[in-house]
Order: structure tokens, then C-alpha cells, then sequence
């Protein structure tokens, strides 16, 4: 899965595949998976994507706002990003990205984010 993954974000990030792609990709099971808890272990390439089915949560260990730490709970991050409602499951992209000298936090979406200084990986979510 992982293989398919990075050849999917290979081509995703050259613009030589559309969002019907994707989806067909994503509805033929060949492309998520399970949201791993957070993005610990995936997040030591800045600019990889995955792709994982999340299940919305409103509670775990959360930092940031829009840009999470590694160690966020994806499944809160989904909701406090307006992405996904709790107890709504979707696909969702993740992208590692640059770590942020500091985290913002804030209450969005019932879920409470909080403020963190440097923190050695990162992460965004978007829909597909």
C-alpha cells in the first residue's frame, strides 16, 4: 500500500493526475488505508502524501491549527480542520510539511488545538 501511495503522491504533485483519478483509485480500494493514531512514523519526508480513511474524533492530543505536530491525533486534527464531522469517516490527504517554529492553538469545531513550541515534524490535512 505504502508503494502505491508514494507513486500516487509522485504523480499527484506533477499535476499528471486529476481529482476523477484519484477517486477512482480510492473507490477501487487500491489507494487508503487505516489512519495510523498520528503521523509519527510517516512524517520524516517533508512533502510525502498519503492517503487514509479517518474516522472523526473530537478527543486526543492535538497542537496547531492547520498545520498540526507529528504527534497529533489524526482523528481530531479531521474535525478541529472542518474536514470531517465526529463519528463521520472519510478519505482524507495528508501531507508531511517543514515543522513550524511554533504551534498556534485554538478551538474549532468543538476541538481544542493548544499552543507548542518547535516540534520536530508536521503535518496538513485536506479533502479530496
Amino acid at each position: 500500500m505504502k508503494v502505491v501511495q508514494e507513486l500516487v503522491a509522485y504523480f499527484d504533485r506533477r499535476g499528471q493526475l486529476s481529482k476523477r483519478q484519484v477517486r477512482q483509485l480510492l473507490d477501487k480500494g487500491y489507494l487508503a488505508s487505516d489512519a495510523p493514531a498520528n503521523m509519527l512514523e510517516l512524517a520524516g519526508t517533508v512533502g510525502a502524501t498519503y492517503y487514509f480513511r479517518v474516522r472523526g474524533e473530537s478527543e486526543g492530543p492535538l497542537w496547531g491549527t492547520d498545520i498540526y505536530t507529528g504527534d497529533s491525533t489524526l482523528s481530531a486534527a479531521a474535525v478541529h480542520a472542518g474536514l470531517l464531522k465526529v463519528g463521520q469517516t472519510a478519505v482524507l490527504k495528508v501531507t508531511t510539511v517543514a515543522p513550524l517554529p511554533e504551534y498556534q492553538g485554538c478551538v474549532r469545531n468543538g476541538v481544542t488545538s493548544h499552543d507548542f513550541g518547535r516540534y520536530g515534524s508536521a503535518y496538513r490535512l485536506s479533502a479530496i
